[in-house]
């Protein structure tokens, strides 16, 4: 009778046993799905990103594109020339340069996510009108530049330092710039900590993120309602394992701890897509001299036309201290 009781339990057991054990693995299967989609919604150039920029809290953006027809059309008209130049891992990376009469000192213009070389013409524009020489690259999977994923500013920033690098060789650049502008802004910020060329003079940097992370936590809360734990993380697994890198170590908030060239921090203070309050940890992380420009009725990438005088000012104030 013991007996045969034991093998009535054991006999119970084995179906609760499968059934959790199928339960987990569907809930993982999920779980590895939803990471996957989120990893290529973010981070892929193939997946649409209508979702994102259509969200209510991302709308009324200035995401991808920065310019404007008029400026596109002076782009144009302007003898832009093309060059190539490689990263440290072998993508061909294609940039655009504008060579002006006066000769004066080089920016590297870095767009945002999404973007293009060309997007950047309104601030290629500016930058000419006041005797810069202007190099503008297409970042890696975007543009005419190779890469199969979006780096969100962290192999961006090596790439960065070799634009550099060949302004100095190629150019014989002897004072440079760069600005960002959203994804470009926190390009700029990562390659704030690398070691640079001592030709790179001072930073702008406008709308960039503190994170990857950070800046995918915040879509992901807005977007789906979803907490952090655990989709980040497998998408975070995704990242390490498809494009090479980690989404909390692609920081701008570390990087801009170890620079020591001078940044001018701006941002929109009605910007819901890279939202204001990365600002703050930003500007108090930097250990270089440093100012801030808060726009106030600016949302993201709307800076330089909200307050197009008061902007342009305040760049040129702020490089005319060090590019000289």
């Amino acid at each position: 009778m013991d007996r045969f009781r034991k093998e009535v339990r054991v006999r119970k057991k084995k179906p609760v046993g499968m059934l959790i054990g199928i339960t987990c693995a569907a809930g993982a299967g999920i779980l590895l799905g939803a990471g996957t989609f989120f990893y290529r919604l973010c981070l892929t150039q193939k997946t649409n990103k209508e979702k994102i920029f259509a969200a209510p809290h991302n709308q009324g953006t200035d995401v991808p594109h920065s310019t404007t027809d008029q400026d596109l059309i002076w782009l144009q008209g302007q003898s832009v020339e093309e060059r190539l130049n490689f990263s440290e891992d072998g993508l061909c990376l294609r940039g655009i340069l504008l060579r002006n009469p006066a000769r004066g000192p080089w920016v590297i213009l870095c767009h945002g996510y999404m973007g293009n070389a060309e997007g950047m013409a309104v601030y290629a524009r500016k930058f000419y009108e006041k005797g810069y020489q202007v190099l503008m690259p297409d970042a890696r999977g975007h543009g005419r530049s190779e890469g199969d994923y979006i780096g969100m500013g962290w192999p961006e920033r090596r790439d960065i330092v070799r634009w550099a690098e060949y302004l100095v060789w190629k150019e014989k650049a002897q004072r440079i710039a760069l600005l960002g502008v959203s994804m470009g802004g926190a390009t700029v910020m990562m390659t704030s900590g690398e070691e640079l060329p001592g030709q790179v003079r001072a930073i702008v940097e406008d709308c960039g993120y503190t994170s990857a992370w950070e800046e995918f936590r915040y879509q992901l809360k807005m977007l789906y309602h979803l907490p952090a734990f655990p989709l980040m993380h497998v998408t975070d697994l995704f990242a390490r394992i498809h494009a090479g890198y980690g989404l909390k170590e692609a920081s701008a908030l570390k990087q801009v701890a170890k620079c020591r060239i001078p940044i001018l921090f701006i941002h929109g203070k009605k910007d819901t897509f890279v939202p204001f309050w990365m600002l703050q940890p930003l500007y108090e992380a930097a250990a270089c001299p440093k100012e801030c420009y808060i726009v106030e009725n600016a949302g993201h990438g709307e800076s330089n036309r909200a307050e197009p005088v008061e902007y342009w000012d305040r760049v040129f104030s702020f490089l005319d201290r060090y590019m000289g």
